[in-house]
């Protein structure tokens, strides 16, 4: 029987799963990878190329380990990760990008993570231009994008290391050292890179920025001379390379799919997937190709990303995209984001001064400390006599941009605010707190799908994948908040590597048939994806007439916060200049 290993590189973990042809997961392991953070610059994290390959290599052999599968039965393999930025000599070794003298020289400390915001003059220097790159990341560039930090590392540098220097978004870097083949992905270099659809690198660009040298050297710093990229799930060079091979326990020449970026595995894993309601009844069933464009993956980890298909690009403000070909060749697709979600409730839960009791009270019932904070909060509603937890919390309004905003205001200068708190700092108030940490999510979600619907999009429901999709009472909020289904992946956790492994069966599939069409390309893919993807369940809007009033106020202080953090912010300026 054939299997597909698929390969997830996540913020602070890597993940190997081993798939069947049907798509169950046989086995499936995940591995911590370090991040490192810099205590006099909340900037700044910076992760190991060789840190996260030996984490993958550990994955992979447990995976065979525990299926005790033969590595010649593997016939594919897929990688998807964050959109980090990986820099390496033009001999593969890691060159550092830490502050200072290091920076440059061979080091261990390679990887500038997605969530490093040392790039801000950076990014607001390529948003001055004018170019034609900014059309296709919703107007405005963000600072966690690739060519930002590649400015920065040109600013910084020495002339001579700079030059040394070659560039991977992250996904290209994992098949990069999985092959020794440097040919890029459609996805990585258009959705992170200032590739454009149609027309490829912009020499303009990049001479206005000071990044001639990329130009001057025919991009061989970026690896993707001319329009030689490759669609998700191509096959990469002659597959494993040997060394890659011993290191990963797997058989050389394996095919090894083109990568992408974390979020679109997240979609591959989840759109095809038909669902059911509580009741057992079938909500959506597997669609044609076309329906997938109505369906908004939202992969929700320490941030969350939402991807959406269309069959013409859709340019919507401060919303990254249109891109061409990152997955289906000859489709667009755009990617809203939320800069921190996961992550967010966690700050907001652990900087409270009661966390400490509420991980007691966890230890004491034996429950996940989100489950207790249920629990609290409707012991609180029950208590007050009203009908919600939107209500019980009704004059508590939180804003959550703490790390900045991604989408739709592209604006890294936003930050979160909390008014109607009270001298409280019981356990009771950090799970109202919690409540309106989640309720913000959601209320920033329907302000994401809004602007993308009113722009051209027409999205109808969100496919959920990553640690959130398990907890059912910010489902519930969600589906009530953005008023459409939410169809939960059958292994929440496992979605986003699922669409990895996808790409491991078409690389096997499409090995020896040459470029394939764009029809066939398509058509392939989405078999694949159909077959593999399991059935989901469906939450659906339930909100009542009054709790509906309630989180239409709600969104509306939610984006007047918006307004008045922009006018104080123009205020203070103006008392400083």
């Amino acid at each position: 029987m054939a299997y597909y290993l698929g390969v997830d590189v996540g913020t602070g973990s890597a993940r190997a799963s081993l798939v069947s042809h049907d798509g169950k997961t046989v086995a499936s392991y995940t591995k911590e990878t370090t991040t490192w953070r810099d205590h006099d610059d909340h900037h700044i994290f910076e992760q190991s190329s060789n840190n996260i390959w030996e984490s993958i290599s550990i994955c992979i052999k447990e995976c065979l380990s525990q299926s005790k599968i033969s590595p010649s039965n593997v016939k594919g393999l897929g990688f998807d990760a964050t959109c980090s930025l990986a820099v390496t000599d033009f001999n593969g070794e890691p060159i550092s990008v830490s502050k200072g003298d290091a920076l440059g020289t061979p080091g261990n400390r390679n990887v500038i993570l997605w969530a490093d915001h040392r790039a801000e003059k950076e990014a607001d220097l390529i948003n001055s231009t004018g170019s034609v790159v900014l059309d296709y990341v919703g107007g405005t560039m963000s600072l966690e994008m690739e060519i930002p930090k590649v400015l920065w590392l040109k600013n910084h540098m020495d002339p001579k290391r700079f030059s040394n220097c070659q560039f991977f978004d992250l996904p290209d870097w994992l098949t990069y050292r999985a092959t020794a083949d440097t040919t890029r992905s459609s996805c990585s270099v258009t959705c992170k890179c200032s590739f454009v659809p149609n027309s490829g690198w912009q020499p303009d660009f990049f001479r206005k920025i000071g990044l001639d040298e990329l130009v001057d050297r025919e991009y061989a710093q970026v690896g993707a001379k001319d329009m030689n990229v490759l669609t998700a799930g191509m096959p990469v060079g002659k597959g494993l390379s040997k060394g890659a091979a011993e290191e990963l326990g797997l058989v050389e020449g394996t095919p090894v799919g083109s990568g992408v970026i974390d979020a679109y595995a997240g979609w591959l894993g989840t759109v095809a997937a038909k669902s059911t309601t509580k009741d057992g009844k079938v909500a959506f069933d597997r669609p044609g190709f076309e329906e997938a464009g109505h369906r908004l993956a939202a992969v929700a980890g320490t941030s969350t990303c939402h991807i959406a298909q269309s069959p013409e690009g859709v340019f919507v403000n401060g919303v990254w995209g249109p891109y061409k070909d990152p997955v289906f060749r000859g489709w667009w697709m755009n990617e809203g984001g939320q800069s921190s979600t996961g992550q967010l409730i966690d700050f907001m839960l652990t900087t409270h001064a009661s966390y400490p009791k509420l991980v007691e009270l966890g230890k004491e019932r034996n429950k996940n400390i989100h489950i207790v904070l249920q629990e609290l909060l409707e012991e609180l509603r029950v208590r007050d006599k009203v009908e919600s937890l939107t209500e019980l919390t009704k004059d508590l309004h939180f804003y959550p941009d703490l790390h900045g905003n991604r989408s739709p205001l592209a604006d890294s200068r936003m930050r979160g605010s909390l008014v109607g708190i009270t001298l409280d700092s019981g356990v009771h108030d950090l799970a109202r707190k919690y409540n309106v940490t989640i309720e913000s999510i959601a209320l920033q979600t329907r302000h994401i799908v809004e602007d993308m619907n009113q722009a051209g999009h027409k999205i109808t429901a969100i496919y959920m994948s990553g640690g959130q999709a398990k907890n059912i009472p910010m489902m519930q909020l969600f589906a009530d908040t953005c008023g459409m289904p939410v169809v939960l992946p059958f292994d929440h956790a496992g979605a986003v590597v699922l669409g990895s492994a996808m790409l491991g069966r078409l690389a096997s599939e499409a090995q020896g048939k040459g470029v394939l069409g764009e029809k066939e390309q398509g058509e392939l893919l989405w078999k694949i994806m159909v077959e593999m993807t399991p059935p989901g369940t469906t939450v659906l809007p339930s909100a009542s007439d009054r709790v509906k009033k309630l989180l239409e106020a709600k969104y509306k202080i939610f984006k007047e916060a918006i307004d008045v953090q922009r006018r104080w912010r123009k205020m203070i300026e103006e008392a400083s200049a």
